[in-house]
């Protein structure tokens, strides 16, 4: 990625934008509006019912309350909103620093199952540079979480690289890996189309469970025994692991800030993505904050701010 891409401004939307749909866990018909905000908001989920906001809860690691096939975040007094991954995945993708995120029900809408139709909503309003500087999470040191098989693990790196495996036992996937140096460009052409999938051995516990309940072949990828049931069949080779990258892309933006860093996943998924965001912040030494410079020089230009701020503050 050439380090002339990374941008030293904050931005938000231009204006709001509205999108309608259902929870893929609960079914349920569901909303969000994304509003623009100032400078140094982040993102935060506006949970609202029967018009009236209930609750503020910021995109932060510290809010993760369930990590249970999607991302839910939550408050003390109980207010919580799940499936958040794929929306943040498309603001954090698209450089969207700033935005009020209202939505009406448990869940955000899944749409289609990727961040297609938040991408597309977002660049129809376009975004607005604000005057204040970016700031970014520059990994120091390597940071790694082991889980049984699993893995997950930040290393040092001069722009926003994932590194992403998966390795599931059934032919219609397997093994996969991908590498991809993120930018707006490459997260819209690359990854933002790539739809959630699911095995339809599983279907039947799942919904015993409650979940699952608004899975559908217009919003997931079935995967059958020996074949894909969607009639359209894949929109990516390895749409797979994409689709997982998208996911890491959403998770990671729970760091609260853009990341300088190369984040090495095998195996992994929400879980796994929001312990090594954990484990990164806990280690003052693993990481500092850094701004943007006034003018879009190379990345080893960017400078230190003297700022730490270490996980549970």
């Amino acid at each position: 990625m050439p380090r002339s891409i990374i941008s030293a401004r904050q931005t938000t939307l231009r204006r709001e934008v509205e999108l309608a749909g259902k929870g893929v866990h609960s079914g349920a018909p569901a909303s969000v509006v994304l509003h623009p905000a100032e400078a140094d908001t982040g993102l935060r989920f506006l949970v609202s019912k029967r018009g009236r906001i209930i609750a503020d809860i910021p995109a932060d690691v510290r809010n993760v309350k369930n990590l249970t096939l999607c991302t839910v975040l939550g408050d003390d007094s109980g207010v919580s909103i799940g499936t958040v991954e794929h929306l943040l995945s498309a603001l954090r993708g698209l450089n969207v620093d700033n935005c009020y995120i209202e939505v009406d029900s448990k869940e955000v809408p899944i749409m289609d199952g990727s961040a297609a139709e938040f991408v597309a909503a977002i660049d129809e309003v376009g975004l607005r540079e604000l005057n204040e500087t970016r700031r970014y999470i520059k990994v120091l040191k390597p940071v790694r979480v082991e889980e049984g098989e699993s893995l997950g693990e930040f290393t040092p790196h001069g722009c926003f690289h994932l590194d992403v495996e998966i390795d599931f036992d059934t032919p219609l996937i397997g093994r996969q890996r991908m590498e991809l140096d993120l930018t707006p460009q490459s997260f819209r052409t690359e990854l933002s189309r790539a739809r959630t999938f699911g095995f339809m051995r599983d279907v039947e516990k799942l919904w015993k469970a409650g979940l699952a309940l608004g899975a559908s072949l217009e919003n997931t990828v079935a995967v059958g025994d020996d074949r894909i049931l969607n009639t359209e069949g894949l929109r990516y080779h390895h749409e797979f692991v994409r689709h997982k990258m998208l996911d890491a892309v959403g998770d990671l933006s729970l760091a609260g800030y853009h990341i300088l860093g190369s984040y090495r996943s095998v195996r992994g998924g929400h879980r796994l993505n929001a312990y090594v965001v954990k484990a990164l912040l806990a280690d003052a030494s693993a990481w500092t904050l850094v701004q943007a410079p006034a003018s879009r020089n190379r990345e080893t230009n960017y400078r230190p701010m003297g700022l730490a701020l270490a996980a549970g503050e």
